[in-house]
Protein backbone atom coordinates (compact mmCIF):
# COMPACT_ATOMS: atom_id res chain seq x y z
CA UNK A 1 0.00 0.00 0.00
CA UNK A 2 0.96 3.32 -0.38
CA UNK A 3 1.61 6.24 2.17
CA UNK A 4 -1.68 8.23 2.53
CA UNK A 5 -0.53 11.80 2.15
CA UNK A 6 -2.29 13.88 4.89
CA UNK A 7 -5.27 16.21 3.29
CA UNK A 8 -5.38 19.74 3.17
CA UNK A 9 -8.05 21.94 4.12
CA UNK A 10 -8.82 24.88 3.64
CA UNK A 11 -10.67 27.42 5.75
CA UNK A 12 -14.48 29.04 4.16
CA UNK A 13 -13.54 32.70 2.72
CA UNK A 14 -16.06 34.02 4.72
CA UNK A 15 -13.91 32.99 8.22
CA UNK A 16 -10.78 34.96 8.78
CA UNK A 17 -8.18 33.05 9.08
CA UNK A 18 -6.80 31.94 12.37
CA UNK A 19 -4.37 34.09 14.30
CA UNK A 20 -0.47 32.75 14.50
CA UNK A 21 0.09 30.91 18.14
CA UNK A 22 2.69 32.39 19.34
CA UNK A 23 6.20 30.57 19.31
CA UNK A 24 6.40 27.76 21.57
CA UNK A 25 8.75 28.01 24.72
CA UNK A 26 11.25 25.89 25.31
CA UNK A 27 11.33 23.39 27.89
CA UNK A 28 13.53 24.35 31.23
CA UNK A 29 15.29 21.22 31.53
CA UNK A 30 15.62 19.45 35.05
CA UNK A 31 18.76 19.17 37.07
CA UNK A 32 20.13 15.78 36.63
CA UNK A 33 21.80 15.58 39.62
CA UNK A 34 18.52 17.04 41.62
CA UNK A 35 16.47 13.66 39.55
CA UNK A 36 18.80 11.37 40.63
CA UNK A 37 18.52 12.23 44.02
CA UNK A 38 15.01 12.01 44.04
CA UNK A 39 15.09 8.60 42.86
CA UNK A 40 17.66 7.35 45.40
CA UNK A 41 15.59 9.08 47.70
CA UNK A 42 12.75 6.76 46.74
CA UNK A 43 14.74 3.57 46.56
CA UNK A 44 15.80 4.02 49.79
CA UNK A 45 12.31 4.37 50.98
CA UNK A 46 11.17 1.57 49.42
CA UNK A 47 13.78 -0.47 50.60
CA UNK A 48 13.37 0.58 54.66
CA UNK A 49 9.44 -0.27 54.49
CA UNK A 50 10.08 -3.54 52.92
CA UNK A 51 12.68 -4.36 55.58
CA UNK A 52 10.18 -3.08 58.59
CA UNK A 53 7.54 -5.48 56.91
CA UNK A 54 9.43 -8.10 56.56
CA UNK A 55 11.21 -7.78 60.13
CA UNK A 56 7.67 -7.23 61.69
CA UNK A 57 6.37 -10.10 59.86
CA UNK A 58 9.25 -12.55 60.85
CA UNK A 59 9.24 -11.51 64.88
CA UNK A 60 5.06 -12.39 64.40
CA UNK A 61 6.47 -15.79 63.01
CA UNK A 62 8.64 -16.60 65.78
CA UNK A 63 8.23 -18.97 68.53
CA UNK A 64 8.55 -17.26 72.08
CA UNK A 65 11.60 -19.07 72.61
CA UNK A 66 13.24 -17.34 69.43
CA UNK A 67 13.02 -13.89 71.56
CA UNK A 68 13.81 -14.63 74.50
CA UNK A 69 12.92 -11.65 77.16
CA UNK A 70 11.63 -8.21 75.62
CA UNK A 71 15.18 -7.22 75.23
CA UNK A 72 16.76 -6.34 72.03
CA UNK A 73 19.98 -7.90 70.71
CA UNK A 74 22.33 -4.73 71.81
CA UNK A 75 21.31 -4.28 75.26
CA UNK A 76 23.42 -6.74 77.39
CA UNK A 77 20.98 -10.31 76.58
CA UNK A 78 23.20 -13.56 76.84
CA UNK A 79 22.86 -16.17 73.55
CA UNK A 80 21.55 -19.13 74.98
CA UNK A 81 20.91 -22.07 72.91
CA UNK A 82 18.38 -23.17 71.68
CA UNK A 83 15.78 -24.30 74.68
CA UNK A 84 13.33 -26.78 73.72
CA UNK A 85 11.08 -28.25 76.85
CA UNK A 86 11.67 -31.92 77.79
CA UNK A 87 9.62 -34.98 76.45
CA UNK A 88 6.60 -35.64 78.49
CA UNK A 89 6.90 -40.11 79.64
CA UNK A 90 4.25 -41.78 77.33
CA UNK A 91 0.65 -41.51 78.23
CA UNK A 92 1.59 -38.89 80.89
CA UNK A 93 -0.45 -35.08 80.37
CA UNK A 94 0.76 -31.51 80.00
CA UNK A 95 0.68 -29.30 83.99
CA UNK A 96 -1.98 -28.10 82.88
CA UNK A 97 -4.24 -29.99 81.29
CA UNK A 98 -7.71 -30.49 82.49
CA UNK A 99 -6.89 -33.80 82.99
CA UNK A 100 -3.80 -32.99 85.61
CA UNK A 101 -5.51 -31.65 88.24
CA UNK A 102 -2.57 -31.93 90.61
CA UNK A 103 -0.81 -29.63 88.16
CA UNK A 104 2.15 -31.72 88.04
CA UNK A 105 5.15 -31.93 86.11
CA UNK A 106 5.58 -35.54 84.75
CA UNK A 107 8.78 -34.20 83.25
CA UNK A 108 12.35 -34.75 84.57
CA UNK A 109 12.73 -32.44 86.91
CA UNK A 110 16.42 -31.88 85.81
CA UNK A 111 15.37 -31.57 82.63
CA UNK A 112 13.24 -28.49 82.91
CA UNK A 113 16.20 -26.46 84.41
CA UNK A 114 17.27 -23.57 81.81
CA UNK A 115 21.22 -24.34 80.14
CA UNK A 116 23.59 -21.97 80.43
CA UNK A 117 24.11 -19.27 78.02
CA UNK A 118 27.08 -19.33 75.74
CA UNK A 119 31.05 -18.70 76.76
CA UNK A 120 29.35 -19.21 80.31
CA UNK A 121 31.32 -21.70 83.27
CA UNK A 122 29.86 -24.02 85.24
CA UNK A 123 29.02 -23.93 88.79
CA UNK A 124 30.02 -27.60 89.68
CA UNK A 125 28.71 -27.06 93.54
CA UNK A 126 25.18 -26.97 92.10
CA UNK A 127 25.76 -30.26 90.00
CA UNK A 128 24.51 -32.59 92.82
CA UNK A 129 25.07 -36.17 93.01
CA UNK A 130 22.97 -37.45 90.18
CA UNK A 131 21.89 -33.93 89.40
CA UNK A 132 19.45 -33.72 92.35
CA UNK A 133 20.74 -31.52 94.84
CA UNK A 134 20.70 -31.74 98.71
CA UNK A 135 18.27 -30.32 100.72
CA UNK A 136 20.97 -28.68 103.06
CA UNK A 137 22.55 -27.55 100.20
CA UNK A 138 19.75 -25.38 98.89
CA UNK A 139 19.23 -23.99 102.40
CA UNK A 140 22.90 -22.99 102.42
CA UNK A 141 21.55 -20.28 100.30
CA UNK A 142 20.17 -18.24 103.23
CA UNK A 143 22.02 -15.95 105.12
CA UNK A 144 21.04 -17.15 109.07
CA UNK A 145 21.02 -19.94 110.86
CA UNK A 146 17.82 -19.38 112.49
CA UNK A 147 16.26 -19.30 108.35
CA UNK A 148 17.90 -22.33 107.04
CA UNK A 149 16.50 -24.41 110.45
CA UNK A 150 13.12 -23.20 109.78
CA UNK A 151 12.58 -22.96 105.82
CA UNK A 152 14.14 -26.60 106.36
CA UNK A 153 11.23 -27.47 108.74
CA UNK A 154 8.86 -26.13 106.41
CA UNK A 155 9.91 -27.63 103.53
CA UNK A 156 9.57 -31.28 105.30
CA UNK A 157 6.44 -30.43 106.35
CA UNK A 158 5.81 -29.66 102.56
CA UNK A 159 6.58 -32.51 101.58
CA UNK A 160 9.54 -31.73 99.21
CA UNK A 161 10.48 -34.62 96.95
CA UNK A 162 13.71 -33.17 95.23
CA UNK A 163 15.91 -29.94 94.64
CA UNK A 164 17.90 -29.75 91.06
CA UNK A 165 19.43 -26.72 90.38
CA UNK A 166 22.13 -25.10 87.81
CA UNK A 167 24.54 -22.45 88.31
CA UNK A 168 27.15 -20.71 85.90
CA UNK A 169 29.11 -17.60 85.59
CA UNK A 170 29.15 -15.39 82.49
CA UNK A 171 32.92 -13.64 81.44
CA UNK A 172 31.33 -10.48 83.15
CA UNK A 173 31.31 -11.96 86.52
CA UNK A 174 27.85 -12.42 86.72
CA UNK A 175 26.95 -15.68 88.87
CA UNK A 176 23.87 -17.29 88.57
CA UNK A 177 21.97 -19.75 90.12
CA UNK A 178 18.43 -21.62 89.32
CA UNK A 179 16.72 -23.96 91.54
CA UNK A 180 13.73 -25.98 91.40
CA UNK A 181 11.80 -27.51 93.89
CA UNK A 182 9.23 -30.28 93.16
CA UNK A 183 5.96 -30.94 95.45
CA UNK A 184 3.24 -33.18 95.46
CA UNK A 185 0.82 -30.91 94.02
CA UNK A 186 0.35 -27.55 93.17
CA UNK A 187 -1.66 -27.20 96.05
CA UNK A 188 1.15 -27.69 97.88
CA UNK A 189 3.24 -25.13 96.01
CA UNK A 190 1.21 -22.45 96.02
CA UNK A 191 0.66 -22.58 99.99
CA UNK A 192 4.18 -22.66 100.99
CA UNK A 193 5.04 -19.90 98.65
CA UNK A 194 2.14 -17.44 100.05
CA UNK A 195 2.36 -18.58 103.70
CA UNK A 196 6.29 -18.98 104.11
CA UNK A 197 8.47 -17.81 100.92
CA UNK A 198 7.13 -13.81 100.12
CA UNK A 199 5.19 -10.91 101.43
CA UNK A 200 3.74 -7.98 99.69
CA UNK A 201 7.79 -5.88 99.65
CA UNK A 202 10.24 -8.58 100.04
CA UNK A 203 10.77 -12.41 100.52
CA UNK A 204 10.47 -13.95 104.18
CA UNK A 205 14.17 -15.47 104.35
CA UNK A 206 17.26 -13.41 103.20
CA UNK A 207 19.54 -14.75 100.95
CA UNK A 208 23.69 -14.23 101.77
CA UNK A 209 24.61 -11.13 100.55
CA UNK A 210 21.16 -9.74 100.37
CA UNK A 211 20.15 -8.52 103.78
CA UNK A 212 17.97 -5.65 102.27
CA UNK A 213 15.81 -6.33 99.30
CA UNK A 214 12.39 -4.79 97.60
CA UNK A 215 9.99 -5.74 95.13
CA UNK A 216 11.75 -5.19 91.56
CA UNK A 217 9.65 -2.19 89.76
CA UNK A 218 11.80 -2.34 86.33
CA UNK A 219 10.55 -6.02 86.50
CA UNK A 220 8.07 -5.70 82.57
CA UNK A 221 4.56 -6.70 82.78
CA UNK A 222 5.04 -7.65 79.39
CA UNK A 223 7.75 -11.15 80.74
CA UNK A 224 4.31 -12.43 82.72
CA UNK A 225 4.11 -16.20 81.74
CA UNK A 226 0.48 -17.57 81.27
CA UNK A 227 0.86 -20.57 83.54
CA UNK A 228 4.02 -19.36 86.27
CA UNK A 229 3.98 -16.17 88.89
CA UNK A 230 6.74 -14.60 89.54
CA UNK A 231 8.05 -12.67 92.37
CA UNK A 232 10.94 -10.62 91.80
CA UNK A 233 13.30 -8.42 94.07
CA UNK A 234 16.55 -6.48 94.04
CA UNK A 235 19.06 -4.94 96.31
CA UNK A 236 19.09 -1.41 96.85
CA UNK A 237 21.74 0.71 96.95
CA UNK A 238 24.05 1.16 99.14
CA UNK A 239 24.74 -2.92 98.27
CA UNK A 240 28.13 -3.66 99.18
CA UNK A 241 30.48 -5.42 97.26
CA UNK A 242 27.94 -7.24 95.68
CA UNK A 243 24.33 -6.75 94.26
CA UNK A 244 21.85 -9.47 94.14
CA UNK A 245 18.57 -9.93 92.27
CA UNK A 246 16.34 -12.89 93.00
CA UNK A 247 13.17 -13.82 91.72
CA UNK A 248 10.63 -16.89 93.47
CA UNK A 249 8.65 -18.60 90.34
CA UNK A 250 6.11 -20.80 90.95
CA UNK A 251 4.30 -23.12 88.51
CA UNK A 252 2.11 -26.19 89.26
CA UNK A 253 4.10 -28.47 91.68
CA UNK A 254 7.52 -26.58 91.33
CA UNK A 255 8.74 -23.27 93.19
CA UNK A 256 11.69 -22.00 91.87
CA UNK A 257 14.46 -19.95 92.53
CA UNK A 258 16.16 -17.53 90.10
CA UNK A 259 19.40 -15.27 92.31
CA UNK A 260 21.84 -13.30 90.12
CA UNK A 261 25.01 -11.53 91.66
CA UNK A 262 27.98 -9.38 90.77
CA UNK A 263 30.52 -7.20 91.73
CA UNK A 264 29.83 -3.41 91.29
CA UNK A 265 25.95 -4.36 90.55
CA UNK A 266 23.61 -6.88 88.61
CA UNK A 267 22.43 -5.68 85.11
CA UNK A 268 18.84 -5.97 85.06
CA UNK A 269 18.30 -7.32 81.61
CA UNK A 270 20.23 -10.57 81.51
CA UNK A 271 17.85 -11.43 84.97
CA UNK A 272 14.82 -10.49 83.33
CA UNK A 273 15.49 -12.55 80.74
CA UNK A 274 16.85 -15.76 82.71
CA UNK A 275 13.50 -15.32 84.53
CA UNK A 276 11.52 -15.46 81.83
CA UNK A 277 13.18 -18.08 79.78
CA UNK A 278 13.14 -20.44 82.82
CA UNK A 279 8.91 -19.79 83.85
CA UNK A 280 8.70 -20.87 79.33
CA UNK A 281 10.34 -23.84 80.65
CA UNK A 282 7.72 -24.44 83.23
CA UNK A 283 4.88 -23.41 81.60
Amino acid sequence: MTEQQPIATVPPADVPPMPEAPPAVAPVKKDRRVLRAVLRWTAAVVVLAAVGASTAYGIMRMERTDVPGLATETDGRWTYPEITKPPLPSGSPAPFAEANAASAHYADLRALLLPAPEGAKADKALAGRGGWLATKDFLSAYASKEDRDDLGQVLKDHGLRHVAARGWTTQDGTHTRIYLLRFDSGQVADALQQDHLTSYDSPNHALRGAAEVHTDEEFPSEALVVNVRHYSYTEAKPYGAEQVRQAYVVSGDVVGLVVQSRKGGAAAVPFQQTVVLQSQLLD
